[in-house]
C-alpha cells in the first residue's frame, strides 16, 4: 500500500479536526511540522469565546406561571420558544461557519450529540450550548458536572421530580448509560442508589441550578462497590474515578474522529489510560490522536460519512455565501436528518450509514447545485419525531414540523462570493485546475477525473470553469465522505 501523501494527510486532519480548509490553508500547512499545525488547531486563533445567544432570561415569560396561562398565552409562549430555537440553530451554524477555532465547534458538535437533550425552552437550550462550547476542549469532569446541572438536562431527564420520598431513576440511568460508563457496566441496584444521590438536584424559575436539601435523601448509599452518604457531586466523582468511564468516552471519540466502523481496541485502551491519568483532559486526548502516525493511515481516511451539519458547514466554509432567508438551513437539516437541538432520542444521532437513505442521498448530491445555482427546493423535510416531548413540548414539535413544510418548493436565493474562492486558484495553471479543485475538496477521489469534469464544465472563461468544476465535484458521492 503506497504511503499517504502529505497533502492528503493535512486534508484528513482539516476535516476531522474541523470542517475542511481551503487550498491556501492546506498549502501553508505543507511548510510546517505536524506538531505546530496540531497545536494551532487545538488552541485556535482566538482565546475568547463569543457566546451564541439569541435571547435573555428577561425576554421570556415566567415558567412558574405556565399552569395559570390561558391557551392563547401558552400559544404565544410556544411561538416565542420555537422561533428562539430556530434562531439559536442558525446562530450556532453561523458560528461553525465563521469560527477561527473550528475544532472547538467540531468538538461541541460531538458533545451536542453525546449529551443528547431536547427541550423547547430556548433559554435552556442556549445555556446548555454555552456550557458545552465553553468546556468542549477542557476537562471532561467539569463538562459532565456543568451539563448535569443545566435546567435543560435536569428537566429533560426528570430530575426536577427526583425526591427522597419518590426517587426518579431516569437522570441517574442516562448519566451512567450514556454520559459516562456505557450500558452493561453497572447494575439496576447501582442505578437506584445513584438516583437517591441525585435527589434534590433541580433548578429555580430563573433557570439556575439549586440543591433542594429538604428533598435530598441523605441516607447511606452503595454504588459501584462504594458506600457512603453520597450526593450528586459525589456520584459524578465515583463515575469519573471508574476507568470504564475513560474507556467509554475515549471509544466514542475514537469512532467520531478516527474510524466509526473499525475500532482498534488496543489503541482505545492506550488512549483511555492516558485520558484517565491526565484527569480527563480533552485537549490532551485530541493531541494524542492528531499527533499519532496511525491517525493518518489510509484505512482512516475518507471512510466517514459527513453528518448533515458537517456537510452544510463545510460547503459554506469553502465558498462564502449568504442566504436571502437563513431559515433555509433548517430545511436542509430537516431533509438530511439532523436538526440541531432536536436529537431523535436520548442516545443522540447514530451517525454512520444512518445518514444515508434513498431520499437523503439524492438530495445530498443535489444540494450544491440547489444552493449555488439558486434552484427550487423540491424535497420534503423529514418530520422531527415528537416522542421525546410531552404536553407543550409535543405541540411545539408538531408546530415546528408544520413551519418547515411551508418552506418546501421555495427557491434557494443565495448570494455567492465567488471572487474570494476563485482567487484561491489564481496561481494554478489552467490544465491543472480540475485536478487541484478535486484534490482540495475530496479526501477520496475515485470518480471525479479531469476528462469527466472537463466534459461537463463551462469552459467559456477561467472563472466559469472553476465554478462549474467546483459544483460538479461537490455533487459527487466522494464529497459526502471525510
Amino acid at each position: 500500500m503506497p504511503p499517504v501523501s502529505e497533502k492528503l494527510q493535512l486534508q484528513h486532519l482539516a476535516w476531522r479536526a474541523g470542517f475542511g480548509e481551503p487550498l491556501p490553508v492546506i498549502t501553508k500547512w505543507t511548510d510546517k511540522r505536524r506538531k505546530e499545525i496540531v497545536n494551532k488547531i487545538l488552541i485556535g486563533k482566538k482565546d475568547t469565546l463569543d457566546a451564541v445567544a439569541v435571547i435573555s432570561g428577561s425576554e421570556l415569560p415566567d415558567y412558574q406561571k405556565v399552569k395559570d396561562m390561558n391557551e392563547e398565552q401558552r400559544k404565544q409562549m410556544r411561538q416565542m420558544n420555537r422561533q428562539g430555537v430556530k434562531d439559536l440553530n442558525i446562530a450556532w451554524t453561523h458560528a461553525m461557519i465563521n469560527s477561527e477555532h473550528p475544532l472547538r465547534e467540531k468538538m461541541s458538535l460531538f458533545w451536542h450529540g453525546h449529551f443528547s437533550c431536547r427541550t423547547q425552552n430556548v433559554l435552556y437550550n442556549q445555556q446548555l450550548l454555552q456550557v458545552i462550547r465553553e468546556n468542549a476542549l477542557g476537562n471532561f469532569g467539569e463538562l459532565l458536572s456543568a451539563v448535569s446541572k443545566t435546567p435543560a438536562m435536569l428537566s429533560f431527564l426528570n430530575n426536577q421530580q427526583n425526591r427522597k420520598q419518590h426517587p426518579n431513576e431516569n437522570f441517574a440511568r442516562e448519566v451512567m448509560e450514556l454520559f459516562t460508563m456505557g450500558r452493561g457496566n453497572y447494575t439496576e441496584k447501582d442505578i437506584k442508589e445513584a438516583a437517591r444521590a441525585f435527589t434534590g438536584w433541580g433548578f429555580d424559575g430563573s433557570g439556575q441550578f439549586v440543591f433542594r436539601e429538604r428533598i435530598h435523601d441523605d441516607g447511606e448509599k452503595e454504588v459501584l462497590g462504594k458506600r457512603g452518604n453520597f450526593n450528586g457531586d459525589d456520584m459524578l466523582k465515583i463515575l469519573l474515578d471508574n476507568k470504564q468511564t475513560a474507556h467509554y468516552i475515549t471509544a466514542k471519540i475514537y469512532r467520531f474522529f478516527v474510524n466509526e466502523t473499525t475500532v482498534d481496541d488496543a489503541k482505545v485502551t492506550m488512549l483511555a489510560d492516558k485520558f484517565y491519568h491526565s484527569g480527563y483532559d480533552i485537549k490532551s486526548l485530541m493531541r494524542e490522536i492528531f499527533m499519532a502516525d496511525w491517525f493518518y493511515n489510509e484505512q482512516h481516511i475518507g471512510n466517514r460519512i459527513k453528518s448533515p451539519v458537517e456537510l452544510l458547514v463545510g460547503l459554506r466554509r469553502s465558498i462564502p455565501m449568504q442566504f436571502e432567508k437563513e431559515e433555509v438551513m433548517l430545511l436542509f437539516q430537516g431533509i438530511l436528518g439532523q436538526q440541531l437541538f432536536y436529537p431523535p432520542n436520548v442516545a443522540g444521532w447514530p451517525g454512520g450509514r444512518s445518514w444515508i437513505d434513498s431520499s437523503s442521498l439524492m438530495f445530498r448530491l443535489r444540494m450544491p447545485q440547489v444552493i449555488l445555482y439558486s434552484q427550487e427546493l423540491r424535497t420534503q423535510p423529514k418530520d422531527i419525531t415528537p416522542e421525546m416531548g410531552e404536553g407543550q413540548n409535543y405541540k411545539m414539535t408538531l408546530e415546528l414540523n408544520d413551519s418547515l413544510r411551508k418552506l418546501y418548493a421555495r427557491r434557494v436565493n443565495a448570494t455567492i462570493n465567488w471572487d474570494a474562492y476563485v482567487q484561491d486558484y489564481k496561481d494554478i495553471p489552467r490544465e491543472r485546475l480540475a485536478d487541484e479543485i478535486a484534490g482540495a475538496l475530496l479526501v477520496k477521489n475515485s470518480g471525479a477525473s479531469k476528462p469527466l469534469l472537463d466534459k461537463y464544465a463551462d469552459s467559456s472563461t477561467r472563472e466559469n470553469y472553476i465554478k462549474t468544476v467546483t459544483i460538479d465535484v461537490m455533487s459527487t458521492p466522494e464529497y459526502q465522505l471525510c
